[in-house]
This record gives structure tokens, sequence and C-alpha cells, in this order.
């Protein structure tokens, strides 16, 4: 495609490379290479479910070590409201009718909203407040969403009220996240750090949000915060496609990119350092009155990692240091490989010579590992599989229903056949047997990446989505799998899942 003198300034200004965004719009022709699923991932079959007293234990082998250890909860926090608020945009441009479920399921429950009163005082008395077919109807959502009001459809999710609590106070998805971190996240020196990748644009807003609630929490909590924030590098954006696979062009005739998806972050999660790494999106949060299962299983899922990386570490110096393997040595670690990473060795593993042995074992364990918190459930957008890989082997992977080919009836029928789903609740364990942090980008699969369906405003559009921070960007890590319970997974993707009884104060301990 040939571009505009103006399209190539500003591609430029982006730091974007002319020939990446020509092989982009070459990808959304021809599509990314398929994920081959193998089979699902079940209880004993690359996924552990954890008995009351397993938990009991894991949690104070994390509580016991954490002391010791420098903690960083990690927050994509970058992601606008716009596509929460997608249907209220639609009514919005005459799209949609104030008749519209969705609609009217939004005015009959705005006083359940926690941004009620903040919206209420944008009002003026004297407007029709009525939900009919006329103009007036549409005060509410014009509030809510336009620059003359609350500004919310232009706002980051972050910065969005989601709780009301009986107190009076109303906490913003951001709030949150530190109220979490007080509690799981607290490493040596009695800190609680956290880091948050933020738009350029929000850097500012968020930050002067967080500055104002630190004194606040260090004094509930007599904890030490420490926050960062990182911006999503531009040159990792993506030009966006109409349906048809044509530029996407804005109101002005500018070219839009958009940032890569989680995948970009790759780089900003390389530049942290930390002993252990929790990994949540910014909208899958608990509100204080269901955090109790979020709190003893993230403090969990940290002790099976310490537990794991004592083996591995043991096994790497131990490999680290022979030349070739003696009877008892190798069935344990090949068995240690199988039973707790899903790694078989290949079938000519037995005739390999003792020293090829050993750097095949040690290429496997020396590499970065995640816990994966997972939930039983099915449909929901992606989930842990058994993967196949080219040289026949199976592989622990993240999937998202995207990278799958749905009009390959095997591969839907292991689709449709999972019973977990992901929640991206990870837990990092990023350094190797000698204390030095990986280079994460070493351990990618550049071919990772998908085309998804997004929205700018009302206008559909195709974006393309980087090798996923959790599935394409952490492809050759290994990989554990564990049930969690439902209670931890508590997304909001549209503004009516905040009118879900999890997020209205009605399921409480």
């Amino acid at each position: 495609m040939q571009f505009s003198d103006k399209d190539l300034a500003q591609i430029q200004n982006l730091g974007i490379d002319l020939r990446t965004v020509q092989n982009q719009l070459e990808k959304f022709r021809t599509g990314f290479p398929e994920i081959k699923l193998s089979r699902i991932v079940d209880e004993g079959r690359g996924l552990k479910k954890l008995s009351g007293e397993a938990v009991d234990g894991f949690t104070k082998k994390f509580d016991q070590e954490r002391v010791e250890k420098e903690l960083v909860k990690f927050v994509p926090a970058s992601g606008a409201a716009s596509r929460m608020f997608k249907t209220l945009f639609n009514f919005l441009e005459g799209d949609l009718s104030a008749e519209h479920a969705d609609i009217k399921d939004f005015y009959v429950n705005l006083r359940k909203f926690a941004f009620y009163e903040e919206l209420e005082r944008r009002i003026d008395e004297r407007e029709d407040l009525s939900v009919n077919s006329g103009k007036e109807s549409k005060i509410w959502v014009e509030k809510l969403l336009s620059e003359n009001g609350l500004n919310y459809g232009s706002l980051p999710k972050a910065l969005l009220p989601f709780h009301a609590y009986d107190d009076g106070s109303v906490r913003k998805a951001i709030d949150e996240h530190l109220v979490e971190g007080a509690q799981y996240c607290v490493g040596r020196g009695d800190k609680v750090m956290l880091h948050f990748t933020v738009s350029q644009e929000h850097m500012n807003l968020i930050a002067g949000h967080i500055n104002s609630l630190i004194p606040e929490f260090s004094k509930r909590y007599q904890k030490t915060f420490e926050v960062s924030y990182s911006i999503q590098d531009p040159a990792t954006n993506t030009i966006a496609v109409s349906p048809d696979n044509n530029p996407l062009r804005d109101n002005r005739g500018r070219l839009v990119f958009r940032p890569g998806g989680h995948g970009a972050l790759l780089k900003n999660l390389n530049e942290i350092e930390a002993d252990i790494v929790f990994i949540k999106n910014i909208d899958n949060v608990a509100a204080e009155w269901l955090i109790k299962d979020t709190l003893t299983y993230k403090k969990a899922l940290a002790g099976i990692l310490l537990q794991t990386q004592e083996k591995v570490f043991e096994y790497c110096s131990f490999l680290k240091e022979h030349n070739s393997l003696n009877r008892e040595r190798e069935p344990e670690i090949v068995k240690f490989l199988s039973d707790e990473l899903g790694i078989n060795v290949p079938q000519g593993f037995r005739e390999m010579k003792g020293e090829d042995k050993v750097r095949y074992l040690f290429g496997k364990l020396n590499r970065p590992i995640r816990i994966c918190g997972v939930v039983k459930s099915s449909n929901t957008g992606g989930g842990p599989f058994w993967v196949s890989e080219p040289d026949g082997s199976e592989s622990l992977q993240l999937v998202e229903t995207d990278q799958i080919n749905k009009n390959h009836e095997i591969q839907l029928g292991i689709l449709k056949s999972s019973r977990y789903a992901n929640i991206t609740d990870l837990i990092c364990g990023i350094k190797d047997f000698e204390g030095r942090k990986f280079d994460l980008r070493k351990f990618t699969d550049p071919d990772a990446g998908f085309i998804a369906e997004k929205s700018m405003g009302s206008r559909e559009l195709k974006a393309m989505e980087l090798p996923g921070l959790w599935n394409g960007s952490m492809r050759d890590w290994n990989t554990m799998f564990v049930e969690v319970p439902i209670t931890t997974f508590n997304p909001v993707k549209t503004v009516l899942d905040l009118l879900k009884p999890e997020h209205q104060g009605t399921v409480k301990y």
C-alpha cells in the first residue's frame, strides 16, 4: 500500500519502521500461524487442585520466606475505558434506542453504580431526567462519557469508581490494587512495591491520584508503599484496520495506531528487578468484602513458586557442575520435569550422550517460571491447554481462542471440552539459580500474535495483538496451572459488570 507523506511522517514520529507497518497489514490479510491444541488440561493432567491443608502449607511457606524477597505487583493499567462503554456510545450516536435491554438496565440500576453521586452532581436540576424516546433520555449518558461531564469515555479504566462502601467511601479500580498489594505483596523491608503500566496521556492523572492515596494507605496498613510506572513504547503500537482490512483513519484523516496488546508490555516487565512478580489485570479486582480468597491463593501460589524454584535451582546447580548423570539423578530430574512442569523428554533421550542429556535438561530447567491460577469454567475466551510442539512433544500453554482454528473440528472439540479458564493470575519467578535476572525476550514466540475485534467509539475495527504477555511472550517459560476459586476472578469488561453481586456488596463473608 502507498502511504502519503503525512502518513510517513506520522509513522516515523512513532518510531515505527515502515516495513513493520507493511508486514502488519499483510498479517491482517493472511493471519498468524494457528496454535495446535493437543488436549485439555485437567486435574492431575497438567493442573493442580490444592487441598485445604496444601493451601495452608504453601501460604505458610510464602509468609515465612517473603521477608527476604523483593516482591512486585505488576498491573497493566494503560487500557482506556472506551470499550467498557461501547453500548452507551452506540446509544448516544443513535444506533441503539432507550428500549434496548442494556440501556434500560443501565438506567434502572443507575443509583447502584459507585459513580452515581458524582454523576448526579453534574446534572442540571432544570433538565428533564426521564428515560424516554427524546433527547432528555441521553443526558445521564452524555454527562457520564463526555468532556463536559465526568469524561469517563476518555479516562483509563484504572480511574473509574468500581466499589461503594457502607461508610460512604468510593474506590477506583486502581485503589483496590493498592489494598490487595498491602495484604500479600509485602517483601523485604516491609515494603509494598507496585508497578503500573500506563499510557503517556494518563500518567499525570494516575500518578497524582496514587500520590493522594499513599499517606492514608501507609497509615492504615503500617507499610511503606513504593509505586513505579512505565509507559508502553509507542514503537510497539500496531496499525488498526477496518473490517475489510483497509487502514483505519480518525476524523482528522490520520492513521489509527493502537497499543499492541499486553504483549507489548514484555519490555516493561523485562525491566522489573524482583524475586517474585505478581501479575493481574487492572479490571480484575476484588472489593474488600470479597478479598479473602484472593489473598489466600495469591500467597499459596507464591508458595508453590518458591517450592518449585528450590528443586529447579538444586537441579540446575547440579547439572552445571556435571557432564553426565548417575542412575539416581537422571530419572529423578526426568520425573520432576514430567510431573511438575509438564515436560516429557523426547524419544531419543535415552540414546543421547551424557553431556547432551545434561545440556537438554539444563536448558529445560533454567527458564523463567510462572504459576498460573485458573478457574473452573468454559467458553470464557481462553484457557490452559496442552499444545503440540513442532518436535512432536507437548507443552503447557495459556491460549487465546483467537489463536485457534475454530473451523477445524478436532481443534474446536478440544476447545469446547475445556473445563478451565485463564484469569491472568500469574506468579512469576524471573531470576535464575544464580540470582541473575533472565532476559525475558529470549523466551518468546514472535509468531504467537493474533487479530482481535475492537472498537473506537461506535466504530468497529480490527486490531493486531502482539504475542500476549501471558501466552506468546511467555511461550518458553516453565508453567504450572493451579485451580483457584471463582471468587478470585471479578473482571469488569462492560459498565454493566459493575452491577454483578461481587461488585455490589451483596456477596460478603
